[in-house]
């Protein structure tokens, strides 16, 4: 099935549609179909389930309203379709499923009740209608968007391969996603991040910005190879846990897992930086973190302090390796994409958190990724840290990491960058998966340092400078002015720091309290 072509004919209707202003609200029409959809084939399972167990399933979702009852056209002309459609819509479907009850061919239909006691499985159709809309007002025009919907068979397994591919269309055509730093991050980068990690059944598998839930699903996959028994699937069911504070990622999240075959998505909407991290709990903890946090955005102080003064810092990246830190079990292992400016920052929040790094943690690899991997919402060069909460063996008193290895990926050959018509591949993480089985320093003429290792203390005596095995100069893209001006601050921030250091030092030997 052709993905672009779905999601091309879904917006060109879209765009004859009066009530649709942008791309955004295209996508929340889209994907509240999406879900329901995907919830509709997800209950013909589970209702084959209790056939099987000779229990009697009951839906949420009232009769008349599942999608099954009201979306399906049969070409007998019975389909709603127009105004009836769009009454049926705005005045029954939406009401009900948030709550409220409401009048349909003559019968009242109870809101939909959630409490203490209700399935997460059955929870989840109102939490994710909670803050979503119904924009088309265009009844016959919704009905054809209905229908191109209604042609992916989400119980067919090619069918449920394309929906991803269907999820990756829709978030690189929202345009607008890189402005806050949030960027869809290439599904090889996830799958090669989550292989290094590999996580196993009976572990679990966080990302505290899961976004439409990429670094989930390759969790999930990685893992389901390992189900041998039906114990072994309740693992599997339990093996995810996301967190996502923006309302569509969130929906789309969900209906990914839903794919996914997990039945009661631990995913929570919230802010995963608004809780005072002196309050999570061991069971708050997980084995393993994947994750690409946003960057770029700023905070409040409010939210600054639900860390210790130390990591303090109005950048959200920062803030997600504190949090990080907090939220990774004792022998657990993460894997993070982060900004360049993390890694020569030298500010105190940045200073703090590389120590804590090397003191607290193991930290054993970074790996320095082409500018051009999130292109073409931004070319601001980007980063994984692997490190895992633990003690390296042979590490000097005083840390937890004993050597940490730079290594850089190259674009490939034939690639000058990536783009969305030659995007990163898997086979394109090849090499770093070959040198990380097989470590070892590349400096030479050709190639520069391409690959080098630091002990804790030498990064240490360099004040955590980071930036080690840079692209050549003439590998450098120009950047746009806003992306050019936020690299120049964190350049100078990191001079001044430097500087300021320095001046102490100074004074210290000279005996002198202030030289400014």
């Amino acid at each position: 099935m052709a993905v672009n072509n779905i999601i091309k004919r879904i917006q060109n209707i879209m765009r004859s549609d009066a009530g649709i202003n942008g791309d955004a609200q295209r996508i929340e029409q889209m994907t509240w179909m999406f879900f329901l959809k995907v919830y509709d084939t997800q209950e013909e399972t589970w209702e084959y389930k209790a056939y099987k167990d000779r229990k009697e399933y009951i839906s949420i979702i009232p009769e008349p309203l599942r999608w099954r009852n009201w979306a399906i056209d049969e070409k007998d002309g019975k389909a709603l379709t127009g105004d009836a459609l769009l009454n049926f819509i705005n005045n029954v479907l939406f009401p009900v499923i948030k709550g409220q009850d409401a009048e349909y061919n003559g019968e009242t239909i109870k809101g939909i009740v959630v409490t203490a006691d209700t399935p997460r499985s059955k929870s989840i159709v109102q939490e994710t209608f909670a803050d979503l809309n119904q924009y088309m007002k265009d009844g016959t025009l919704l009905r054809q968007v209905v229908n191109i919907v209604n042609e992916i068979e989400f119980d067919d397994a090619d069918d449920r391969h394309t929906f991803g591919d269907i999820y990756e269309g829709i978030l690189k055509d929202l345009q607008s996603a890189g402005n806050a730093g949030e960027f869809y991050t290439p599904r090889a980068l996830t799958d090669f991040i989550v292989k290094m990690l590999n996580p196993q059944l009976g572990e679990t598998f966080g990302d505290f910005t899961s976004g439409t839930g990429g670094f989930l699903t390759s969790a999930l996959n990685h893992m389901a190879t390992q189900v041998k028994s039906a114990a072994d699937g309740e693992l599997l069911q339990r093996a995810v846990v996301g967190q996502e504070w923006k309302p569509l990622p969130y929906l789309l999240s969900i209906t990914n897992l839903l794919l996914h075959d997990i039945e009661a998505p631990n995913i929570r909407n919230c802010d995963s930086l608004g809780t005072n991290v002196s309050d999570f709990k061991e069971s708050d903890k997980v084995d393993v973190i994947g994750m690409n946090p946003p960057y770029g955005g700023s905070t409040g102080t409010s939210v600054q302090s639900n860390f210790p003064s130390a990591y303090r810092s109005s950048e959200t990246a920062d803030l997600f390796i504190a949090l990080i830190m907090y939220r990774l079990k004792a022998g657990g292992r993460c894997g993070v994409i982060i900004p360049d400016g993390f890694l020569f920052g030298t500010d105190g929040a940045k200073l703090a958190l590389k120590e804590a790094l090397l003191r607290k943690f193991n930290l054993h690899t970074v790996i320095r990724l082409p500018g051009s991997i999130f292109a073409p919402y931004t070319s601001i060069a980007t980063n994984i840290l692997f490190f895992n909460n633990e003690e390296a063996e042979g590490a000097a008193e005083g840390f937890r990491t004993r050597d940490t290895w730079f290594y850089r990926l190259d674009m490939p050959e034939g690639y000058k960058h990536f783009s969305k018509t030659k995007p990163m591949k898997v086979e394109h993480c090849q090499p770093i998966i070959d040198w990380w089985n097989d470590r070892k320093e590349i400096i030479n003429d050709e190639q520069g340092e391409k690959s080098k290792r630091f002990t804790a203390q030498q990064l240490l005596d360099i004040d955590c400078n980071f930036d080690q095995c840079k692209f050549p100069k003439d590998e450098e893209e120009v950047l746009p002015p806003d992306e050019l001006l936020q690299q120049y601050h964190e350049k100078r921030n990191a001079l001044d720091a430097k500087i300021d250091k320095t001046l102490s030092k100074i004074e210290q030997i000279l005996g002198i309290k202030d030289l400014r």
